[in-house]
């Protein structure tokens, strides 16, 4: 049986691929205990300095697996969705940036895996959506807090309660992605993307990251507290030390 998340490297890039096109690449629960130890894989090497998630065929990942969804009582679905959101979270935060390639459709789970990513480029033509109210469920895997902080509370309100269907530039528009490209450039441009990243110190990006993330939580006071605490650690860094005297040895 094929494996249901493919991960490859080229160089500096890891490339996660959601790998079950014959069911859109929905996402059932074998998909995340895979995408939870590629995740350790990628955090634990120190060679990959970026990262991009995409889906097979013509899908990035169309939703969860209703299927699988009918089998769950309370108890299951509550234990599912915990350790569902806890594997996108540590997407979210594992340090690396994430570029979602959205090459087709990326509903329900699917876009709410791609909000996981800190970057989002999409096809044109691609469908992004919410239609889980629509099926009597809701977002589970972190989908509502994630949308409400990429968009705003009204949009992402108006997203989810009336299962609105956007195309890639719709999306870019809205703020839901950072750009939408013609189909054919969707993975070159994410690569593109990732080679920039990867070029930056990743002591630097890390704790950018993990600044961005904590600032949607905290006051402006503490919000430059932790980034004078956090930037006093990048700049002792070796990376920094390079680089700041790199750009001084040029102005001479």
């Amino acid at each position: 049986m094929a494996d249901v998340v493919l991960y490859e490297k080229e160089g500096p890039i890891g490339i996660v691929t959601v790998n079950r096109p014959e069911q859109r690449n929905s996402l059932n629960m074998a998909v995340f205990c895979a995408l939870d130890k590629i995740l350790d894989q990628i955090v634990a090497d120190e060679a990959i300095r970026a990262v991009v998630v995409t889906g097979s065929g013509a899908a990035f990942v169309a939703g969860a697996d209703i299927g699988e969804l009918l089998g769950y009582d309370t108890k299951v679905g509550w234990a599912a969705s915990r350790f569902q959101q806890s594997v996108f979270t540590k997407l979210e935060k594992m340090g690396k940036p994430a570029i979602a390639a959205i090459n087709g459709f990326a509903m329900g789970g699917g876009l709410e895996l791609a909000l996981s990513c800190t970057f989002r480029i999409a096809s044109s033509k691609a469908k992004l959506g919410f239609p889980e109210l629509g099926l009597g469920i809701i977002p589970a895997f972190g989908g509502t807090e994630r949308a409400v902080r990429t968009l705003g509370h009204a949009r992402a309100a108006e997203l989810i309660l009336f299962r609105s269907i956007v195309d890639g530039e719709t999306a870019c528009r809205i703020g839901l992605v950072n750009v939408s490209v013609d189909p054919e450039q969707v993975m070159a441009k994410a690569k593109k993307w990732a080679l920039n990243l990867a070029s930056l110190s990743p002591v630097a990006v890390r704790l950018e990251l993990e600044l961005l993330h904590e600032d949607q939580s905290m006051t402006m006071e503490k919000g430059l507290a932790l980034e004078s605490a956090l930037a006093s650690l990048a700049v002792a860094s070796k990376e920094a030390k390079e680089l700041l005297g790199e750009f001084l040895s040029r102005g001479k």
